[in-house]
């Protein structure tokens, strides 16, 4: 997996995205070449996604984050799935070490539902009180393959606890996205967003983007490009996340 923020312009437009009216050009990270090729189309891209949603302001080592109202739901402060074996480090550390994105003032995510491969719906809102994980990925993009089984491992360790997430495919065609899952044993829920609305809503321009969200249902960070979802910074973030009000 390529350091976080590394961006690489192997394909510009989705192959089934040039039918879907509307629709915005995402760039989707990769492997390690070409990076010199596109230094300058990066920073532009970051500034202008990051900005679109409120986020330009990289974690502070003592922030603690953005508070707000106390959450709706029930779920305790903090409640785990398991225990589990690593280092833990403070909110604000894992953050740096994950190389995420914090929000320059406080900004309520907004709420969403989307349908699911099996029929099902998912909805933002159903889920507040826990902290919330949405990622949007397609399958042909290569480097969202290559964080899924990480995202997998941290869905499995917290999903019992204060934490969910949802995995928002963009591909035009939805019926290609339950036998990708299948094939890759992927157990979180999926939302299907073909036509982007929702993509466009929250200023998607890279593939794959990972949204944090807090137990009021601020957004809390922000990951464009692929992350080791189960490192000891990122089940770090969860747990600390989870124990804030």
């Amino acid at each position: 997996m390529p350091p976080p923020g590394t961006r690489v312009n192997e394909t510009l437009v989705a192959p089934d995205r040039a039918a879907v009216p509307g629709s915005l050009p995402v760039e989707v990270y990769c492997g390690d070449s070409m990076r010199l090729l596109v230094a300058v189309v990066t920073v532009l891209a970051l500034v202008i996604a990051a900005a679109a949603v409120g986020f330009l302001e990289a974690p502070a080592p003592h922030d603690r984050g953005v508070s707000a109202s106390p959450p709706a739901a029930t779920t305790p402060v903090g409640a785990p799935a398991r225990g589990r074996a690593g280092k833990v480090l403070p909110l604000a550390e894992a953050m740096n070490e994950l190389n995420l994105m914090r929000p320059s003032r406080t900004k309520a995510a907004e709420d969403f539902a989307l349908g699911t491969p099996h029929g099902g719906t998912f909805r933002l809102s159903e889920h507040r009180g826990k902290v919330v994980m949405v990622n949007f990925w397609a399958t042909w993009c290569p480097p969202c393959l290559e964080e899924m089984p990480a995202m997998d491992r941290l869905y499995r360790q917290h999903r019992d606890g204060a934490f969910t997430l949802v995995a928002v495919s963009v591909d035009a065609d939805p019926a290609k996205v339950t036998p990708f899952l299948t094939a890759h044993q992927l157990s979180f829920p999926v939302g299907l967003d073909p036509r982007m609305e929702l993509a466009n809503s929250y200023a998607v321009r890279a593939l794959p983007s990972s949204f944090i969200i807090d137990r009021a249902g601020n957004l809390a960070a922000l990951a464009i490009g692929p992350r080791h979802w189960d490192s000891n910074a990122a089940h770090s973030l969860v747990e600390g996340l989870a124990r804030q009000p």
